[in-house]
């Protein structure tokens, strides 16, 4: 395995040197999906140093078509994507250092999990999870790369604290509406130029050739054959709450309370208990035996039906009601459930 890394090696702007601190290099992926997994894999075949996935969700049949990491048994059994996903990466590099997060992600669960990371990469479905991103790479100095992909397009752009506006001067306020991959579809090649760019750009910081990183945001068209890119720099703004004179940081300060929301493009509330509440995988199991409904379980989750609706209890209580996207429906079942 001398030569595993030989041709990297032998790409002059990364050459030993950049290899080596490619290898003591620590890496954060926000999602395991689509551009998750196919960014998770490269960095690990590049030989990155230490890895960390977080996501909350769980393998199925629709995220084969371009979800690279995982399998149709991982699919049947509906295998949580960051387990599916670090068994595969260490069969194809069994000295990989993964760590996992299989959670809603939010600011405690960033300054645990990434306050020393290197780089920052997103591979989220939704805005709010960027802004929350982007707050934290802010407040902690770190970069991090955007990464968006739906039907045949693709957007890219290195974010930089101290050298780039900030995610937030780019969006004021943010869009009712969004086309996503549930709406508007997506093809893989439209994935994997995506993550492919990323990637790309990951591997210039990590090497020390931070000069060649993106300037100006890319946005491809696979299908149709088209490429534009523009110059953001004029969209920083002095009173931007993230990157201004007097950042607040928004985004990183937790909800209190029982948390609902309905998740991006996937007909589904997820409930977050309180963390006064308490609620664990046993309480989940021991709801859905007596409504004797339950489906799938594993120590991760379990599956049921309360009310007509596919519910997924996870081991810290995080429930997910799937075909609903009335919040407060979903906060009604939650309530006739737990109480």
């Amino acid at each position: 395995m001398e030569e595993r890394y030989s041709r990297q090696v032998l790409f002059s702007p990364i050459g030993e040197s950049g290899q080596e601190k490619l290898q003591h290099a620590h890496a954060f992926v926000l999602g395991c999906g689509a551009l998750g997994s196919a960014i998770a894999e490269t960095l690990v075949r590049a030989g990155i140093g230490r890895l960390t996935i977080a996501d909350r969700d769980y393998v199925e049949p629709s995220n084969l078509q371009r979800q690279q990491l995982f399998t149709e048994e991982d699919a049947v059994r509906g295998v949580p994507k960051v387990v599916a996903a670090k068994a595969r990466l260490l069969a194809i590099r069994s000295d990989a250092s993964i760590e996992t997060i299989l959670d809603h992600v939010d600011g405690d669960v960033l300054e645990r999990a990434a306050r020393d990371a290197d780089i920052l990469l997103d591979a989220t479905d939704n805005f709010e999870a960027r802004l929350l991103l982007n707050d934290f790479a802010w407040k902690h100095g770190i970069p991090w790369v955007y990464g968006a992909c739906v039907g045949s397009t693709s957007t890219v752009f290195p974010f930089i604290p101290g050298r780039t506006p900030c995610f937030r001067c780019l969006l004021p306020a943010l869009p009712s509406v969004n086309e996503t991959c549930d709406t508007a579809g997506v093809i893989a090649p439209a994935v994997q130029i995506t993550a492919a760019n990323q990637s790309a750009e990951a591997l210039k910081w990590l090497t020390g050739n931070e000069q060649a990183m993106r300037t100006k945001l890319l946005h491809a068209d696979i299908w149709y054959n088209t490429q534009v890119e523009a110059g953001i720099s004029r969209l920083k703004k002095e009173t931007c709450a993230t990157c201004g004179g007097e950042p607040s940081y928004p985004s990183l300060h937790a909800e209190t309370g029982t948390q609902y929301a309905v998740l991006c493009g996937r007909d589904t509330v997820q409930i977050i208990p309180d963390a006064e509440r308490r609620l664990t995988g046993e309480d989940v199991r021991r709801v859905a035996e007596r409504l004797g409904t339950m489906g799938k379980h594993n120590a991760y989750f379990t599956e049921f039906t309360a009310d007509g609706y596919r519910c997924v209890g996870f081991s810290n209580g995080r429930l997910l009601v799937h075909g609903l996207k009335d919040m407060q429906k979903g906060r009604k079942i939650y309530h006739q459930l737990f109480g």
